[in-house]
């Protein structure tokens, strides 16, 4: 007879470190916001409104991730893929219409000024929702 193991939980293996990093992010752009919307909101407010919401985006992910269990899934499921298309949205405003970002928000440029972390953390995120849920539903 086949040993049974447990399904695997967003929280676990990998999904610790996926959680570790988003929590960064989560940090780093909440601060980066903070100060933009402090200090210089005149200056450019959109990109500054831009690095709020992917703070937001980023807080949202790291609780879902770390949370688990199938509605938390799904709320990681549906943040890194608002992750994704932002950032890819942003990055190509930036290239596209510089003149709409005078200033960089996190997923300007698809994340350059964070070594394009931005740009391929939602691709590992949504990657390990689909592993760690392909494992639960082998259980």
């Amino acid at each position: 007879m086949a040993e049974r193991t447990a399904p695997r939980t967003l929280g676990t293996g990998p999904g610790r470190a996926l959680i570790a990093v988003y929590g960064i992010f989560a940090l780093s752009a909440s601060a980066r916001a903070a100060v933009q919307i402090g200090a210089k909101f005149s200056e450019a407010p959109l990109a500054y409104l831009l690095s709020a919401f992917a703070a937001a985006v980023y807080i949202v992910a790291t609780v879902a991730l770390a949370k688990g269990g199938e509605t938390w899934r799904r709320v990681a499921l549906v943040s890194c893929s608002i992750e994704l298309i932002g950032v890819v949205t942003v990055g190509l405003l930036s290239i596209f219409d510089a003149g709409a970002f005078p200033d960089d928000t996190v997923w300007t440029d698809f994340g350059r000024g964070y070594g394009y972390v931005p740009l391929v953390l939602p691709v590992i995120g949504l990657l390990w929702l689909r592993y760690a849920g392909r494992d639960r539903a082998a259980a």
